[in-house]
């Protein structure tokens, strides 16, 4: 092999493992991201052209999220919980907020072990808050990410981007809640959700439910396919 293919090989871009992506079903993901500079890279060895790969890394300073480009924020404050939970403030420019709707998440970046990961995270701050928003984290032992949160600090800047997601929620006509408990009486099922168990809930509906569902990819994808055998089209229901 030349020294030239060699050098080629050395700037091909690496693909991401499955632990480094997020799986929340962010657009782009990190391998939307690895196809585009695949081709990028691509192009510029067809090309022999490296000055066609400068720039290919996609971040901003310019304080305002975007779903495209990650953006740098600074770490304002570390305040930990628990044993093993942490909640983490962010600095955003002037007055400025975040506004993001119901169900809304960003996605953090991070390199650990020379890997870069992402994951996706909802920040807790109220809507409406100025010049800031925080976010809550479990950090776990054996956790890619988690090693990298780990070493937060004050002033530490870490890049996010979003947001994604939304939960297109409008408030019910019910003015009293007095009335609830005779009309939305409930059944409590125990253990793990199967096929069966999902027809039996959605055919006990006296009106065809509308679903939320929040889990791993997993889970996500077998509570997905159950509503679909149990007769539950894809608008009445909703991934976070």
């Amino acid at each position: 092999m030349s020294d030239n293919e060699q050098d080629w090989l050395a700037l091909r871009p690496q693909e991401p493992s499955p632990s480094q992506c997020c799986g929340s079903g962010c657009k782009p993901c990190i391998y939307d991201v690895y196809e585009k500079e695949l081709a990028q890279w691509e192009r510029a060895k067809a090309m022999q052209d490296k000055s066609l790969l400068l720039g290919k890394k996609e971040q901003s300073n310019n304080s305002e999220l975007n779903p495209d480009t990650f953006t740098a924020f600074s770490v304002s404050s570390v305040e930990q919980l628990t044993e093993d939970t942490y909640q983490y403030k962010f600095e955003l420019p002037g007055n400025s907020s975040l506004r993001l709707s119901l169900g809304q998440h960003i996605v953090l970046r991070g390199v650990v072990n020379g890997l870069e990961v992402q994951r996706a995270y909802t920040p807790i701050s109220p809507r409406n808050a100025e010049g800031y928003f925080e976010v809550l984290i479990k950090c776990y032992e054996a956790g890619l990410m988690s090693k990298y949160i780990k070493t937060w600090k004050r002033g530490d800047v870490v890049f996010w981007r979003g947001p994604f997601g939304g939960f297109p929620y409008q408030p019910n006509k019910e003015t009293s809640l007095e009335k609830l408990p005779w009309s939305y009486q409930e059944n409590t099922y125990t253990g793990r959700l199967s096929e069966d168990l999902m027809k039996t809930i959605v055919n006990s509906c006296r009106r065809r439910p509308f679903v939320l569902i929040c889990g791993s990819s997993a889970f996500n994808e077998d509570m997905s396919k159950y509503l679909k055998a149990a007769g539950v089209e894809e608008n009445s229901y909703f991934v976070f």
